[in-house]
């Protein structure tokens, strides 16, 4: 099995040999055995699941709460010649019919979805149909109400066993504290699990906590100390732009991303900093899932973040290469104030809930008990400016109202458009005959696309297809509503834009079906992990690689030797050594029974006389080891 294992790593990924722990893993669930794997950020989680899905027949359903992620992972899975597909909020009920029948009857080796499709009925029909030979979990700290990302649809996971009940599965994330590793277990069923876990300690990282009055400056007194390509992280998109503009005017090549940017801007800057032509990438957390950057020297936190976890996983996109690099937290007595304020204030009051979940219908013009799984683009300026809300509380309410299983909010993600044939190739010659404006586009789509648009949804470029034909974007967009109006072809239009979707059908919302206890205790645990947050930038006598270690539950004897907390240790030791360095020197000199003035003392010792210097002499005074006589000459007593 390992000599399999290994052959479809360079076969599809062109690895030779397995990172740490990863083939345990691999030949875990490839033997049928239910697994928990915890790898740090960086530590190849996908191939944990990829390599044994592609060593059997059937097909992989994958688990993931990121459209991001999923996009990323098919998109390389295709260009490796693996088939492929994600089903996310925004597609439409006949595109996703369309795949899921691909994965019945064709030969789709991976199917990416978010937890909420599960327990639609469009989904679990096709699932028991299907040839199942694994199910991945990634983010699986997401079904804890202990984590700092539930979900409560990866609680339907399970009921996926029923159907499927010797399929194996794995679960994948890359922070867990051992009360979320418990919970994975237990609410995923996993059977006596084989659970593999990497030491969250990163030899190579340097973690350190800045005080400074100005941030700015002391970001870019650290980058100009630390050579390489960098991320710094700030909460706001005004902040990005603004940073990156300031470093920009001091000779620091920088460039700015957040999920608000259009896609060709955050592609074209991820492409532009990942190859080196720009240095400093400023960003949003939204920035960096996904990335494969090993050479990153230094992460920058501006602001702390609301948790151990997220700044774990983000400080970790330093150093992946295992060369040394720093992660940086700088830090203001008022950041850690308002991290608590935040924390208390991220789960607002039951009426708040209520009204903007009224007004979400109202935005959409949604009539109760209608609309279930229904997706719509979402503008947060213009929602709370309609309706006199205040955007931060109403972010804080679509996130309480997700885990709650009544919305879903999907930050910006680009989908690009689809299409997909309808009708067989006799009619659609018909449609070539009778409308003789549409036959040129017809024939272009079907030379660029070929049979495949017949078969599956296909991502076109309505740009390139305005080039070939010499139109306008515009006229190509019109031609194809026009086909997808005649029933001809399904045709969706890109999506740049955050989304809402319904989870169930519209409800009344003065009876949402609020849980008030489980509120209360997330709200709890929010404050808690800011406190833990708040302690870990506090915390100057312990190595910050020991506290992170203990947040998550593992114990080490070993300091690393190289965070701030261990580096002023070791200078405060080596300090203590020069003291005794000094002491050693001035009594060797005093040996010969002469007597000295303190200049002629430091200067036959060899010694620099400062401050220390006397002090020692003082000492040395006071423990009557030497004394100084009438004429202020030292001698040995």
């Amino acid at each position: 099995m390992k000599t399999k294992a290994l052959h479809v790593l360079k076969a599809y990924f062109g690895y030779q040999d397995f990172r740490p722990l990863q083939e345990e893993i691999v030949l875990s669930i490839a033997d049928g055995g239910d697994t928990l794997a915890l790898l740090p950020t960086g530590g190849g989680k996908s191939i944990c699941f990829q390599v044994p899905a592609l060593m059997q027949e059937g097909i992989c359903i994958v688990v993931s709460p990121l459209i991001a992620l999923m996009k990323d992972q098919v998109d390389n899975l295709k260009q490796r010649g693996v088939k492929a597909t994600a089903i996310y909020s925004g597609m439409q009920k006949r595109e996703i019919d369309t795949l899921l029948d691909n994965c019945v009857y064709g030969d789709i080796k991976f199917l990416y979805l978010s937890p909420e499709r599960l327990k639609t009925d469009l989904f679990v029909e096709r699932f028991k149909r299907m040839n199942v030979c694994m199910i991945a979990v990634d983010e699986a700290h997401c079904i804890s109400q202990w984590g700092y990302d539930f979900r409560p649809p990866y609680l339907e996971i399970a009921a996926l066993r029923e159907i499927h009940p010797h399929v194996p599965m794995i679960a994948l994330t890359a922070s867990a504290t051992m009360e979320v590793r418990k919970d994975i277990i237990d609410k995923l069923r996993l059977k006596k699990p084989n659970v593999f876990v990497q030491s969250f300690a990163r030899k190579n990282l340097s973690y350190v906590v800045r005080w400074a009055e100005n941030k700015f400056e002391k970001a870019l007194d650290i980058l100009n100390k630390v050579p390489g390509s960098a991320i710094i992280y700030v909460r706001s998109r005004k902040g990005t732009k603004e940073i990156a503009a300031q470093l920009n005017r001091l000779g620091v090549s920088a460039t700015f991303y957040h999920a608000g940017l259009d896609q060709q801007k955050r592609e074209s800057r991820q492409m532009e900093w990942i190859k080196g032509k720009v240095r400093v990438m400023v960003a949003t957390n939204a920035f960096g899932m996904g990335i494969d950057k090993p050479d990153v020297r230094l992460v920058v936190h501006i602001e702390a973040p609301e948790n151990l976890e997220n700044y774990y996983q983000e400080a970790g996109r330093a150093g992946r290469d295992g060369i040394k690099a720093f992660a940086v937290l700088i830090v203001q007595e008022q950041d850690l104030l308002l991290l608590k304020e935040k924390a208390e204030k991220s789960y607002p009051p039951e009426e708040t809930i209520k009204r903007v979940y009224q007004s979400l219908a109202n935005y959409y013009r949604i009539a109760v008990g209608s609309s279930p799984m229904g997706s719509y683009d979402f503008d947060l300026t213009d929602f709370t400016q309609n309706y006199q809300l205040d955007p931060m509380t109403t972010y804080n309410v679509l996130k309480v109202m997700q885990e709650e299983s009544l919305v879903l909010f999907t930050e910006s993600v680009f989908m690009p458009s689809t299409l997909h044939i309808l009708v067989d190739q006799s009619k659609l010659y018909e449609t070539q005959i009778a409308y003789a404006k549409l036959d040129p586009l017809i024939k272009v789509l079907l030379r660029m696309y070929g049979g495949e648009l017949f078969v599956n949804y296909i991502k076109i470029y309505e740009s390139k297809l305005a080039k070939l034909l010499q139109l306008s974007e515009m006229e190509v967009v019109r031609m194809l509503e026009q086909l997808d109006a005649m029933g001809v072809v399904a045709y969706h239009a890109r999506k740049d834009k955050p989304q809402v979707t319904f989870l169930t059908p519209r409800l009344d919302a003065r009876s949402l079906p609020l849980d008030k206890r489980r509120i209360a205790h997330r709200r709890q645990q929010a404050i808690l992990k800011a406190q833990r947050m708040i302690g870990y930038a506090r915390n100057e006598m312990n190595c910050r690689t020991d506290q992170i270690l203990e947040y998550f539950g593992e114990h080490s004897d070993h300091l690393c030797g190289i965070c701030d907390v261990c580096l002023k240790a070791k200078r405060e030791a080596g300090h203590v050594g020069d003291l005794e360095l000094i002491k050693e020197k001035l009594l060797r000199t005093l040996q010969g029974g002469k007597a000295f003035s303190v200049e002629e003392l430091f200067s036959r010792s060899k010694l620099n006389m400062d401050d220390e210097g006397v002090g020692i002499l003082r000492e040395l005074e006071d423990q009557e080891i030497i004394h100084t006589e009438m004429d202020g000459k030292i001698k040995l007593k």
